[in-house]
C-alpha cells in the first residue's frame, strides 16, 4: 500500500461517506468524518494485514470498532482496501445488503469480526483477542476504536481493569476525543473528567495525537507500536473534530446520525473535490 496517498485517500474516503449517508437519507457522518484519518493510516498504512479475509487472523493484526455507528468511515476504507468492491459502498443501509447500519457478522462481511454499535463492547472483545495472541506466541497487534462518549458504558472500565491486570501489552486502544455524544457535548451529558488520568490511575500507557493531523497520527501511532511489549496495555486519546472536512458539520453533535439533503451534499463535495481514487 505504499503508493497510496493518505491524505488524498482519506479525501476520497470522506466523499463517500457523505454519499452512501445521503443516498439512503440515513447513517452517521459526523463521527465518521471525524474518524476518517485515523481508519485511512490504519489500513493502508500501521497494521500489518494478510491478503483476503480470515476470521481468525492469527499473524497478521486485527481492528476492532466498537462504536459501530460510524460504519460509513468503516465500510469505505475497508473497500478502497481491498476487503469487497468498492461498488458495493452504493448498497449502504439496503434492505438485504451486507452493509447494514451497525457491521454485523452474520452478513459475512469481509474485515467485519464483530458486530457492534452497542456500545462499550468492544474493548472487551478487544482484550481477549490481544490475550489470546500472547497465550498463542502470536506477536501482531490488536487495534480498536471507541468514542468517548461510549467510554460513560460501565463495561469498558471491566475490561480497562481486566487488560491492565493480565498485561495485555499487545492491545493498542484508540478513544476518539471529540467532545460530543447523540444528546450533546460529553462534558454536559456526562462530564468524563480527566481520560488521561483515568486510564493512567487503572495501568495504561496514556499517548495523545491529533486525529485530524495525518502526519501526527502516523507518528504517534509508530509511537504506540514501539511501546507495546514493555507490561501494559496503550490507550491513545484521539483529539478530532466531529464532522471534519466539511464547514457546516464540524463541531456539532447535530450531525452525529443526520443526513445531508441534496443542496448540503452538494455544498459538502464542493469542500471536498474529487479525487484520484474516484467516487464509487
Amino acid at each position: 500500500m505504499n503508493d497510496i496517498n493518505l491524505k488524498e485517500m482519506a479525501a476520497q474516503v470522506r466523499r463517500d461517506i457523505l454519499r452512501m449517508v445521503h443516498k439512503v437519507q440515513s447513517g452517521h457522518p459526523g463521527g465518521s468524518l471525524g474518524c476518517t484519518d485515523f481508519l485511512t493510516a490504519l489500513y493502508f498504512d500501521i497494521m500489518t494485514r494478510k491478503p483476503g479475509f480470515d476470521m481468525d487472523g492469527i499473524g497478521e493484526d486485527l481492528f476492532f470498532l466498537s462504536n459501530g455507528h460510524i460504519s460509513p468511515v468503516f465500510y469505505s476504507v475497508l473497500a478502497r482496501s481491498g476487503y469487497f468492491p468498492v461498488s458495493e459502498l452504493a448498497t449502504f443501509r439496503f434492505i438485504n445488503s451486507r452493509l447494514q447500519g451497525h457491521p454485523a457478522t452474520h452478513e459475512h462481511l469481509p474485515g467485519v469480526r464483530i458486530a457492534s454499535g452497542s456500545l462499550g463492547q468492544g474493548l472487551s472483545v478487544a482484550s481477549g483477542a490481544a490475550l489470546s495472541k500472547k497465550m498463542n506466541n502470536d506477536s501482531c497487534i490488536v487495534y480498536s476504536l471507541h468514542g468517548d462518549g461510549e467510554l460513560q458504558e460501565g463495561q469498558n472500565w471491566e475490561a480497562i481493569m481486566f487488560a491492565a491486570h493480565h498485561k495485555i501489552d499487545n492491545l493498542i486502544a484508540t478513544v476518539d476525543v471529540n467532545g460530543q455524544q447523540i444528546d450533546g457535548p460529553t462534558n454536559t451529558v456526562m462530564s468524563l473528567g480527566s481520560l488521561r488520568a483515568k486510564f493512567e490511575a487503572f495501568g495504561w500507557v496514556v499517548m495523545e495525537m491529533q486525529g485530524n493531523d495525518m502526519d501526527d497520527v502516523l507518528k504517534i501511532m509508530a509511537e504506540a507500536k514501539a511501546a507495546t511489549g514493555n507490561g501494559k496495555p496503550i490507550c491513545i486519546l484521539m483529539h478530532t473534530v466531529m464532522g471534519k472536512g466539511v464547514s457546516f458539520m464540524e463541531g456539532t453533535h447535530e450531525w452525529h446520525g443526520i443526513a445531508p439533503s441534496d443542496k448540503q451534499l452538494e455544498q459538502a463535495l464542493t469542500e471536498i473535490p474529487p479525487t484520484v481514487y474516484g467516487d464509487y
